[in-house]
């Protein structure tokens, strides 16, 4: 009779590991195998741990916050090494594993690409070199069983340590939203009848021809990069004043002549053009999810639109039509005080109910 249990045991546990190699799909968002477990740990630790940068003071988890939807909502653009303000926001890492590129201008190609890059930036955490972080880490004797366990090695590497925090990332994930539940789950209680009429003028105004669906899931992004304008504005609005933040948190309001004179001017930022140096990317940037984009603003790249009013606002206006370089899929349209509600409410709707529970 112990046998006959210990096998059914066993048998039981077989299961068990063969259901998690395929990580069961969130409604609304296509399958995803599940990372090594053992992997995803180590990264998790890593991304929590401020010793990773030059002086000790930042981590992956100071720009991207698991309590703020792993973006920062307080301020407009991320604030890196001693305090220095960066020139774009902090994207969230909610459901980054569906994406095809990575950051604002799409530099890095996987997570694996993206995910050592930060230790390197002057102005994000200032390591020399990536020899300097493996060393560092070496050092430490927590981090050698970690290691030995996700790869049968302690030793850590650039390539190792970059397949750690990308594991870790890829268990982000954020679905089942009232919108998934109602539109691919087909629980027609799930969404309210105000978000049901913003589903329908989301298609009719043309947003879902960048913030696409499919059939079965949506990832609410076409992977492209689109110039809407939004830059134009930014430099527009700088040429009258300028917000800069003294310490994260406190911002101040500055004409341009008087910070000119202080200060060396910011560089325009060129978007994709940085890395292609094709003309067509001037001023495009990567097509931001909209899935729980109702906790993860400011919005744009560069964190310049407050509320999700605002965004809509910009968008009825037809961008910045004076920018030759804008994407001529912006295009004006009417929203009357009805639309703008029932806009809201459906962009409302796609936020997961797990967006801010990630535990640290």
């Amino acid at each position: 009779m112990n046998l006959y249990r210990l096998l059914a045991a066993l048998c039981a546990s077989c299961a068990i590991l063969a259901a998690a190699a395929q990580k069961p799909a969130a409604v609304g968002l296509p399958p995803l195998a599940a990372p090594p477990a053992a992997q995803v740990a180590l990264g998790k630790k890593l991304f929590f741990d401020r010793r990773l940068s030059i002086n000790g003071t930042l981590s992956c988890a100071m720009c991207h916050v698991p309590e703020q939807a792993f973006t920062v909502n307080e301020i407009r653009t991320a604030v890196g090494m001693e305090g220095v303000s960066l020139r774009r926001s902090a994207p969230t890492l909610l459901n980054v594993a569906y994406a095809t590129s990575m950051f604002h201008d799409g530099r890095a190609k996987t997570l694996e690409d993206q995910a050592l890059q930060p230790l390197l930036e002057d102005d994000e955490m200032a390591n020399p070199d990536i020899e300097t972080v493996m060393h560092r880490i070496n050092a430490m004797k927590e981090y050698h069983e970690p290691y030995k366990k996700a790869f049968g090695n302690t030793r850590a590497t650039p390539e190792r340590t970059a397949r750690a925090l990308a594991a870790y990332e890829r268990t982000l994930i954020a679905a089942n939203s009232p919108f998934d539940r109602w539109h691919y789950g087909k629980d027609a209680n799930a969404m309210s009848a105000t978000a049901r009429r913003g589903f329908v003028l989301f298609v009719k105004n043309g947003c879902a021809s960048c913030h696409t669906m499919g059939e079965k899931n949506a990832l609410f992004s076409d992977g492209q990069f689109h110039n809407t304008g939004v830059q134009a504005r930014t430099e527009a609005l700088n040429k009258q004043s300028v917000t800069y933040t003294l310490v994260p948190g406190l911002q101040s309001t500055m004409d341009p002549e008087t910070l000119a004179r202080i200060s060396v001017p910011d560089q325009d930022d060129l978007g994709r053009y940085e890395v292609t140096k094709q003309r067509r990317d001037l001023r495009a940037f990567k097509t931001p999810t909209l899935r729980n984009v109702s906790v993860t603003g400011p919005y744009m790249h560069d964190g310049s639109l407050t509320t999700l009013g605002d965004v809509l606002d910009f968008y009825a206006a037809g961008g910045i039509p004076s920018d030759k370089a804008q994407d001529p899929l912006i295009q004006p349209f009417a929203m009357a005080a009805q639309d703008r509600e029932d806009l809201l409410a459906f962009l409302n709707a796609l936020t997961s109910p797990d967006a801010r529970t990630f535990p640290r």
